[in-house]
C-alpha cells in the first residue's frame, strides 16, 4: 500500500498550530473534514475514538513520530493525513521525546487489512532517517506530498 492510496493531499498540515496531543488530533481530523472525506457530524466521534485508542497506549512510536489511528464506521475507505510540527508536541511517546511528524489514519471497521497495510507502510518508510529529516523540514503541503510520492516510488530505499 502506498501513501497515495490513503493520504488526502489537501488535508496535509505543515506548521501545526496545536501544542498538545488533543489539539493535534483535533487539527488533523478538522483538516480531513475540510476536504470532505470526513463528515462534520462524525468529527467528534472520530476524535473520541482516536483518543480512546491513545488511552490504550500512545501511538507516539519514538524518534519524533506518532501514528494516531482508529477504525470508524463513518468512512467507507481508508483515509489519512500528515501533520508536521516544527516545535514538536508532547505526545507521551515511547521514548519520551516530542513528536514532529504525525500520520493520522481512519479506516472502516470492516477493512482491517487496509489499516494494517497502511500502518506497515508508514512504519517501513519512517525507519528511513533521510525521509524523516526531509519531512520535518518540509515548508509546504506540496513538499510533503512530493516526499510521499518519492517514498511510494522507493526513492528512499535503504
Amino acid at each position: 500500500m502506498n501513501f497515495s492510496d490513503f493520504v488526502q493531499p489537501q488535508a496535509i498540515k505543515v506548521e501545526l498550530a496545536a501544542f498538545d496531543k488533543d489539539g493535534v488530533i483535533q487539527e488533523l481530523v478538522d483538516s480531513l473534514v475540510q476536504t470532505g472525506v470526513v463528515s462534520e457530524d462524525d468529527k467528534e466521534g472520530i476524535i473520541g475514538a482516536i483518543m480512546k485508542r491513545e488511552e490504550l497506549g500512545s501511538t507516539g512510536i519514538g524518534r519524533g513520530i506518532a501514528v494516531p489511528h482508529t477504525k470508524h464506521p463513518s468512512v467507507d475507505k481508508l483515509v489519512g493525513t500528515v501533520g508536521v510540527s516544527t516545535e514538536g508536541v508532547d505526545f507521551n511517546s515511547l521514548d519520551g521525546e516530542k513528536v514532529s511528524l504525525f500520520f493520522l489514519l481512519i479506516s472502516p471497521p470492516d477493512r482491517p487489512g487496509d489499516h494494517l497495510r497502511a500502518l506497515e507502510n508508514i512504519s517501513r518508510q519512517l525507519r528511513n532517517d533521510t525521509f524523516c529529516r526531509f519531512l520535518k523540514q518540509a515548508n509546504s503541503a506540496d513538499d510533503v506530498k512530493q516526499l510521499l510520492d518519492e517514498a511510494d516510488n522507493n526513492q528512499f530505499a535503504s
